[in-house]
Formats: structure tokens, sequence, C-alpha cells
């Protein structure tokens, strides 16, 4: 700044001016504006918009690829959950069928329970008139020897 303050003290005039004075001093700044703008664009603008679309394009990329996971996340979430229902309705299915099979083990034991439950009373009902007849056979003998004895006595009294 002190240059060009200088190159306008040396070309300027003793005669008063004004704000704009059309003299040297005007293109020597538009110079000067030009080479500092030139200056900033490859000193600072370039690399820093170079950082920029750097950071731009991995945050582009990033986006891209979680987008991606997250299509893929609801895809596997969707396959597991299908899997899931299905392994429920399986699940379900083998409880389903295993019920039926106790219910006809239980069934068949209750059968064959009644069966040996009927076996058996019938097997006491016998017994119980084998053990009558017997016992009304032996009352019969006992009832003639009685009987008998009995008549033997009246007859002998008399």
């Amino acid at each position: 700044m002190d240059f060009s303050f200088l190159l306008f003290q040396m070309l300027s005039t003793d005669t008063e001016g004004g704000l704009f004075d059309f003299n040297a001093t005007l293109p020597l700044m538009a110079l000067q504006f030009l080479a500092l703008t030139v200056a900033l664009n490859f000193i600072f603008y370039k690399p820093v918009s170079h950082v920029l679309d750097e950071r731009d394009e991995y945050i582009r990329n990033s986006l891209t690829a979680a987008s991606a996971s997250l299509v893929r996340a609801d895809e596997l979430t969707k396959q597991y959950e299908h899997q899931l229902a299905e392994s429920r309705k399986k699940a379900q299915d083998i409880i389903k069928v295993a019920q039926e099979q106790a219910q006809e083990i239980v069934s068949v034991k209750i059968k064959e329970a009644q069966l040996d439950a009927e076996k058996l009373v019938s097997e006491a009902y016998e017994q119980l008139n084998i053990q009558k007849e017997s016992a009304l056979r032996t009352l019969e003998t006992q009832v003639d020897t009685l009987s008998d004895m009995i008549k033997m006595k009246l007859l002998n009294d008399q």
C-alpha cells in the first residue's frame, strides 16, 4: 500500500483534485486490484475451493454409500422377518403335530387302561361267581348235613 501511495504522490500535480482524478493512479489501482485478485485466486481461492470440492465429493460418496447400506439393511430386515415368520409357522405346525400325536398316545393309553380295567372287573366278577358257587355248594352240603342230622335226631327221639 505504501508503494501505491508514493506513486500516487509522484503522479499527482499540485492542482487540487476531486474524489476521482483520472490520471495515472486509476490504471495503477486497477492493475493492483487485478494483481491482488489473481494472487488471491491462486494462493487462497483455488486451494480452498479444491478442498471444498473434495469434501463435497467425499460427502456425496458417503451419502451414496450410506443410502446403499440402508437399502441393503432394509432388504436384510425384510428377509429376516420373513424367515422368522416362516420359522414361527413351522414351529407352530410342529407343536400342533406333537400335540395331536400326544393326544393320540393319551387316547390309546386310556383305551388300553379301560380294556385292562374291564378285564380286571371281568376276572374279578368271574372269581366272585366261582367263590359264590363254591360257597353255595359248601352251604348246600352243610345244609344237607345239618338236615340229615336233624332228621336223625328227630327220628332217634321218636
